[in-house]
């Protein structure tokens, strides 16, 4: 319900999808860029009721209480457990390996803000999980939901990569400084390994 709701609003607002949507997957990690605004997760909302895709998201085991636990999971919340022995790329790999069905969003940005380089976790977590990642870009200018390409990590990562670059450099929204400087050099930073 909440779901068809919000779609009406983005449909009257104007919004509409690009291309066809990967939907056949029993797991992927959904890789939404540019992240700009607060208006992603709504978004997000109405793309999974729009594609019959239930793409939920990862968050802290301690969120998820006897009293919190039903809302974090009707949002599509799946809890992880980040210890002293489990990082959080770990954590979240477990997760995905202990379910048999599991779409997840990250924006690999990780914050509005305009950074210089993406984190890496994305990337990790699907190489260690051995599930594909599924491009999303989200045009806040001309709004517009484009469905890109499907990437299966291979460990190569600047080869892995070049299709996401090349992807969101497409895309008509406002490019953050990491896009700008690989639209500038054609350049894609080297791989770190992400905690």
């Amino acid at each position: 319900m909440i779901g068809w709701i919000i779609g009406v609003i983005h449909r009257a607002l104007g919004w509409k999808f690009i291309g066809p949507p990967t939907t056949h997957l029993p797991k992927a990690i959904w890789v939404v860029c540019p992240h700009w605004t607060n208006w992603d997760f709504p978004i997000g909302l109405w793309i999974r009721h729009e594609i019959g895709v239930y793409i939920g998201f990862f968050g802290k085991h301690t969120l998820f209480k006897w009293y919190s636990a039903w809302f974090f999971r009707a949002l599509g919340g799946y809890p992880v457990n980040r210890n002293k022995a489990t990082n959080l790329v770990t954590a979240m790999v477990n997760t995905i390996k202990e379910n048999k069905t599991i779409h997840v969003c990250i924006t690999p940005e990780g914050t509005r803000d305009d950074v210089e380089t993406l984190k890496n976790g994305f990337y990790f977590i699907a190489l260690h999980a051995n599930i594909p990642l599924v491009l999303i870009g989200f045009d806040q200018l001309h709004k517009e939901v484009t469905f890109g390409p499907v990437i299966y990590p291979t460990g190569n990562y600047q080869v892995d990569m070049k299709p996401l670059y090349e992807f969101y450099a497409s895309i008509g929204a406002p490019p953050k400084k990491w896009l700008k400087r690989y639209e500038e050099t054609g350049e894609i930073p080297n791989l770190k390994e992400a905690k």
